[in-house]
C-alpha cells in the first residue's frame, strides 16, 4: 500500500459495482449455469464463476464454453447470458454486509457517494434502485456515458464533474486492478476491496492501491480514521 496523507476535504466516495458495492455473483452463477444447461453442459462450481465476475460477460462466456471472442458462437452466447442474467437480476444480489450502514454514516457527515462501473446502464441502474441504499447514489457512470472505460480515467473524471468536485476530494473503491489503475490515472486516492471477486493467487499488493480493505468495516475505518477525523 502507498498510504498518502489524509485529504483536506472529502466530498465523495465512489464505488465499483460488482464485487465492491453489491454481491452480484450468485445471480451470475445462476445465469452461467442456466446457459450451460441450455447447451447440454453440467453446472460449473460457484467459486470459479465468482472469481470471474469482475472481468465481465465476455470473460464468463470464455470460462463457461472455452471459446475465443472471434468464434461465431461467442456473441450469441454473450447476449443470451446477459438476457438470462437480466431475468433474475435481483434474485440473490445484495449489498455487501455493512454497506448500508457505511452509506448512511457518510451521509451523516455530508459525504456523497456514487458508482463508476463497466456494467451497462440498463443493468446497473435497476440494480442500484433495488439495493435500496439510502440516501441513493448521487452519481452513476456506466460505459454508456463515456467513450473510454476503466482503466481510463474518463468515467471517474465524469463522475467528479457531475458531483462538482475535484478528483483529489474523492476516493475510489474497487475490487479489480483496473479500478485502482483508473483511480490513479484520475489522480484520486484508492482503496482495494480485497473481499471482492479476486482470482486465485491474485496479488492485490501489485495493484498499487493506497489502501486495502478486507471488509466494508475496514473501508469505514480507513475513511473515518484517515479522511473524516473531524
Amino acid at each position: 500500500m502507498n498510504a498518502p496523507a489524509a485529504a483536506a476535504r472529502l466530498s465523495a466516495v465512489l464505488f465499483d459495482l460488482d464485487g465492491t458495492l453489491l454481491d452480484t455473483a450468485p445471480d451470475f452463477v445462476t445465469a452461467v449455469n442456466r446457459l450451460r444447461a441450455e447447451h447440454g453442459l453440467g453446472g460449473m462450481p460457484s467459486p470459479a464463476i465468482r472469481a470471474t465476475v469482475s472481468h465481465g460477460a465476455r470473460a464468463l462466456v470464455r470460462l463457461a464454453f472455452g471459446i475465443a471472442d472471434e468464434d461465431r458462437a461467442f456473441e450469441p452466447l454473450r447476449q443470451r447470458l446477459l438476457a438470462l442474467y437480466q431475468e433474475h437480476l435481483f434474485a440473490e444480489t445484495a449489498p455487501f454486509p455493512g454497506m448500508a450502514a457505511l452509506i448512511a454514516a457518510l451521509a451523516a457527515r455530508g459525504v456523497r457517494w456514487g458508482v463508476v462501473t463497466n456494467k451497462p446502464n440498463y443493468l446497473a441502474e435497476p440494480l442500484l434502485a433495488h439495493s435500496a441504499l439510502a440516501p441513493p447514489a448521487a452519481v452513476l457512470v456506466c460505459p454508456d456515458h463515456v467513450t473510454r472505460t476503466k482503466p481510463d480515467p474518463e468515467p471517474l473524471l465524469l463522475a467528479c464533474a457531475r458531483l462538482g468536485c475535484r478528483a483529489t476530494e474523492v476516493i475510489y473503491v474497487g475490487d479489480h486492478a483496473r479500478d485502482i489503475e483508473a483511480g490513479r490515472n484520475a489522480g484520486m486516492p484508492t482503496i482495494a476491496a480485497t473481499y471482492g471477486y479476486l482470482e486465485p493467487g491474485e496479488t492485490v499488493a501489485d495493484w498499487g492501491a493506497d489502501y486495502e480493505a478486507d471488509s466494508v468495516a475496514a473501508i469505514a475505518r480507513i475513511l473515518f480514521d484517515r479522511f473524516l477525523l473531524t
